[in-house]
């Protein structure tokens, strides 16, 4: 008897054992983090940039992606997905696989956006988080180079801005820091501005160089070139102090509108469930590149000052800029749907 009930046991825990093995070769663990992020990449990066090329963020990006092919040794393909002052990129990379192979650039865009639009597709605080930031850089109004204003004093003298008419301005998009940067510049300033908002600050600044509308803000980094090259004139920054690299070109607070300023930032993200091993590995990878000296160098042509610094600091960053333009936005009265 005992050595029936000992033969039935054997055959009931071996059948567990294999009930076990068969769910294990169907379901196999999760790698680690670290596990993941040794061998992490193993194949190519897609980074995706929420606005369309030609702006300062793809710019960015490129530049992002080529250095990041050399240290990293696989291809990082850049894939542009406008929309909804980033939205729509932003989205798609939250309901991506949480891997380490789908990245998404943005910049302070995706920190006003949940105080402006009702249904945002996705959730800033939960489902993206910050891998590294950047740096910094200024938004910058401009003219073409054929415009009869050379300072903002005239733009604010003009008389089509006290009319009916109005003056219109070019942004790279609703509820863009150019947008907010455009509105608080009008709330100052006075007289009748009219925001004319693009799907990112290339398809703006085609415009502003046409004549096709007067005046732009835009990023300094999508600006500088036309700017140097004589195509684009410069009236003000919207940064505290002047540009190193536009020196001559006064801030807006200089000209009459103390305490303005709205600086943007430019950062990484991945999706939230993505290992924390693979994270440091892609902010460490971007931090090395960042402290390079010719990598400081092109981007401070282009107008940014470097930041670099871990996922923590700039995922706090991310949330105090999402509070503080909550306020702004809502004091503006500003919706977009």
């Amino acid at each position: 008897m005992k050595m029936r009930h000992a033969m039935r046991a054997l055959a009931i825990g071996g059948g567990l054992l294999a009930v076990a093995a068969t769910l294990a070769a169907k379901n196999p663990a999760e790698p680690s983090s670290a596990q993941s992020a040794s061998s992490y990449p193993s194949r190519p990066i897609t980074l995706v940039v929420t606005f369309p090329p030609g702006g300062g963020t793809d710019l960015l990006a490129r530049r992002l992606g080529s250095w990041l092919e050399r240290d990293l040794g696989q291809p990082v393909v850049i894939e542009n997905r406008a929309g909804a002052s980033g939205n729509i990129g932003a989205q798609a990379v939250a309901r991506s696989p949480a891997d380490g192979y789908t990245l998404l650039m943005v910049n302070s865009s995706y920190a006003v956006n949940p105080g402006v639009f009702r249904d945002l597709g996705f959730s800033p605080e939960r489902d993206l988080k910050g891998v590294v930031n950047i740096g910094f850089v200024p938004s910058v109004l401009v003219t073409s180079a054929r415009s009869p204003w050379n300072t903002l004093r005239q733009v604010l003298d003009d008389a089509a801005l006290q009319s009916d008419k109005g003056v219109a301005y070019a942004s790279c998009g609703n509820g863009t820091p150019q947008h907010l940067a455009g509105e608080m510049l009008g709330r100052r300033a006075g007289g009748k501005w009219l925001h004319v908002p693009y799907r990112g600050c290339g398809p703006a600044l085609t415009d502003v160089l046409a004549g096709n509308v007067p005046l732009g803000m835009v990023t300094a980094s999508a600006a500088m070139p036309f700017i140097h090259a004589g195509n684009l004139r410069a009236l003000a920054v919207t940064a505290p102090k002047r540009s190193a690299f536009l020196p001559e070109v006064p801030t807006v607070a200089e000209q009459g509108f103390a305490g303005y300023e709205l600086d943007q930032w430019h950062g990484v993200l991945a999706p939230a469930a993505t290992p924390a091993g693979i994270i440091d590995k892609l902010s460490a990878a971007v931090n090395t590149i960042l402290r390079r000296p010719d990598v400081k160098e092109d981007l401070r042509a282009l107008g940014y000052s470097v930041e670099g610094g871990g996922p923590k600091e700039f995922q706090g960053l991310i949330l105090r800029d999402i509070a503080r333009f909550a306020e702004l936005t809502g004091q503006m009265g500003l919706r977009i749907d």
